[in-house]
């Protein structure tokens, strides 16, 4: 009796385990069949395209030019502002379609636009000339007022050979005496003033092209002291050589960086005439940005310097001091060219200054010898500024450089001596 009991619950929870699993089964086949149940719409341009497009060339011509499509009322269609006034031709229900120029294209090579924005349709493939545009180069055509002529050059070091590489470019507008003028170059790896590399004589030409290449041997530790000079020279009719300017270029580590060859070029310079006070003299610019309040100092040569011969080590650098009211604010120094008493520098040093600050704020420009150790002996020294500190040509440069803001202006001063005020 108990067993047949046991075997009538278990048929029933049997059933009702049964009725579940189909019920479950049930629900999950209604949801299956509702993913993938859609509608087809009527048939459309884009339909008609993706179904020719699996056809052959042949057949999908034939079926553009015999197939006359049409858009369902209820899709909406608009023409953007961009297309408007091209080839349409019209279809049903007052709609515009451009005129196909090619009936066979290839639906791959056609332009693909979304369909849930019309109204940002563009052309697609056209070419925007702006993003292929170079900087224009201006070097031929600018030339500021005064220019004795300007000079193109390429410059590569080789540290394997510890070969200095030179390329000879161009000239261009030299101040020749005459039209028939005779131009040789001459390149000087300074401090090294004796010996030189001359370039071929240009005849009948004041913008000669010279295409030449010199090869300068100089080791890889004493390559950044060096200085190459360029001295553009007029041949005369009796041989002698007539400079019309020179170009002095110093080697720093950034213009030899990478193994290829850099183009510059640069405005030649008059060589000045004038000897060399007692103890020297000191070319620098000034320029102050009334905008930025800051005040600029390019330190670019000295020449006729009394170097202490009797020191074991020659380096020569710059040491620049903003003052106010007679007290230190900053300074700034330059990199120590070795064994020159005609350094170049070509460096250039910013200070903030307030043109409030500028009457009784002075420049104190101090030339110094590296000895032994962190030791300097001072060569010279020259102090430019206002009415209060200074007088002659110091007091005029300051002066030229508060009248031309932003403007770079250029000079020479003497050296004072060290122990001088």
């Amino acid at each position: 009796m108990a067993e047949q009991l046991a075997l009538v619950i278990g048929g029933i929870l049997g059933g009702l385990l049964l009725l579940l699993l189909t019920g479950v089964s049930c629900c999950l086949w209604r949801r299956f069949c509702a993913t993938f149940t859609y509608e087809e719409l009527p048939e459309t341009p884009a339909t008609a395209i993706s179904a020719a497009s699996s056809r052959q060339g042949d057949k999908r011509c034939q079926l553009h030019s015999r197939t006359q499509l049409s858009r369902p009322s209820g899709v909406p269609f608009m023409v953007p502002p961009s297309f408007q006034g091209r080839d349409w031709v019209p279809l049903h229900n007052k709609e515009l379609s451009r005129a196909p120029q090619d009936p066979c294209l290839a639906p791959e090579l056609l332009p693909h636009t979304s369909s849930g924005n019309l109204g940002d349709a563009g052309v697609v493939g056209t070419i925007n000339p702006e993003l292929y545009k170079f900087p224009e180069d201006t070097s031929e055509t600018h030339f500021p007022d005064g220019c004795l002529g300007r000079l193109w050059f390429s410059v590569e070091y080789q540290q394997e050979t510890e070969q200095l590489l030179v390329g000879l470019i161009k000239a261009r507008l030299l101040q020749a005496p005459s039209e028939t003028c005779s131009l040789l170059v001459k390149l000087h790896l300074l401090p090294d003033e004796r010996r030189f590399l001359q370039s071929k004589t240009k005849c009948k030409t004041s913008s000669p092209q010279f295409d030449e290449h010199f090869i300068f041997q100089v080791s890889c530790k004493s390559v950044t002291q060096r200085v190459l000079k360029f001295s553009v020279y007029h041949v005369n009719r009796q041989r002698k050589h007539q400079l019309l300017g020179q170009v002095l270029f110093p080697l720093k580590n950034e213009t030899l960086a990478g193994d290829c060859h850099h183009v510059f070029w640069r405005d030649l310079e008059a060589e000045s005439l004038e000897p060399p006070s007692e103890f020297g003299d000191l070319q620098f610019c000034l320029s102050y940005n009334d905008y930025l309040n800051r005040l600029t100092v390019v330190v670019l040569r000295a020449k006729g310097l009394q170097l202490q011969e009797d020191r074991s080590v020659v380096s020569v650098f710059v040491k620049v001091s903003l003052m106010n009211q007679n007290k230190f604010v900053k300074s700034k120094k330059t990199s120590a060219v070795l064994g020159s008493v005609n350094p170049v520098y070509n460096e250039t040093f910013s200070f903030k200054a307030d043109a409030t600050e500028l009457d009784t704020a002075s420049l104190s420009l101090t030339v110094l010898q590296s000895t032994e150790g962190d030791r300097s002996h001072p060569l010279g020294r020259v102090v430019v500024g206002p009415y209060m500190y200074t007088r002659g040509r110091e007091l005029e440069h300051w002066d030229e450089m508060l009248s031309k803001p932003k403007e770079l202006v250029k000079r020479w001063h003497a050296l004072c001596g060290p122990t001088e005020p």
